[in-house]
């Protein structure tokens, strides 16, 4: 067996589908999380939601708490935050996703949303791991920035060693010398993982690139790939964004790049 036990192809030779309620991943379709980077206000979200859900985007994102580089930007608006998602997820009946940064805000978290976001920042806190891993609802956790894949899957391997086997691996980029993107996306992550591992693999082409004229083109060689879902920071006023407005795209955007991922899942790896 791999040092990742649970995660491995090994332990479980089928994909792991993994049920949202109105939607699942894991089954062979393209899964979309849509939102903003951050809950900046509730008449954002009221505004975006209903558009988002009538484009085909099956789960809704928005921070909460922000892990900024800088202390002095904007840093989300903690538990308000989570109600306004909440609210605005149950009114178009969309399951909803945020971020878990702290143990101490375990219980806050998992009382507003369907889907926990371990950010990358946080692939190798063990001990948050280990928490997520004692609830029962599906974990989203992201790549670190500089972790390898056996890292990365060690750190699922976590969660699933406390009894929580709704893992969803992401990949956003990797920190590499090169400077004009964000990150660096390892796209060859996705079919290595998918050879590795039984569990989903998404891609986030915003973290990935950084840049929303890069967003599109990094989404549709991620659904070639074979990744099983695509996270991306779609915002109405992506100029005035309080957090990642450079790699936010417009919902005008995300309809446009919704539709050039269409037929993409036939060269999914298998």
């Amino acid at each position: 067996m791999p040092p990742f036990q649970l995660a491995s192809r090994e332990y479980k030779a089928e994909d792991t589908i993994i049920d949202l309620g109105t939607a699942a991943v894991g089954s062979g379709s393209t899964l979309i999380i849509a939102g903003p980077c951050a809950v900046e206000s509730r008449e954002i979200m009221i505004e975006l939601a209903p558009v988002l859900k009538n484009m085909g985007v099956h789960v809704l994102r928005g921070g909460a708490f922000k892990p900024r580089t800088s202390p002095y930007s904007f840093q989300g608006l903690g538990e308000e935050g989570l109600k306004i998602l909440n609210e605005v997820g149950r009114a178009v009946n969309l399951p909803v996703v945020t971020e878990l940064m702290d143990v101490r805000d375990g219980e806050l978290v998992y009382r507003y949303t369907d889907i926990i976001q371990v950010g990358s920042r946080n692939m190798q806190n063990f001990t948050l791991l280990r928490e997520v891993g004692k609830m029962n609802k599906p974990v989203l956790l992201k790549r670190g920035l500089s972790a390898s894949i056996e890292e990365w899957l060690l750190a699922a391997e976590y969660i699933l060693v406390e009894g929580n086997q709704k893992v969803i691996l992401c990949e956003r980029g990797i920190r590499t010398f090169e400077r004009y993107t964000r990150n660096t996306l390892d796209v060859a992550a996705v079919p290595a993982v998918k050879q590795l591992s039984h569990l989903p693999v998404i891609v986030d082409p915003s973290h990935a690139t950084g840049r929303r004229e890069l967003v599109a083109p990094a989404a549709r060689a991620a659904v070639a790939a074979g990744a099983d879902g695509l996270m991306i920071e779609v915002h109405p006023d992506p100029q005035n964004a309080l957090s990642d407005g450079c790699q936010s795209i417009t919902p005008q955007e995300l309809a446009k790049l919704l539709q050039s991922v269409k037929g993409l899942e036939k060269y999914k790896f298998s």
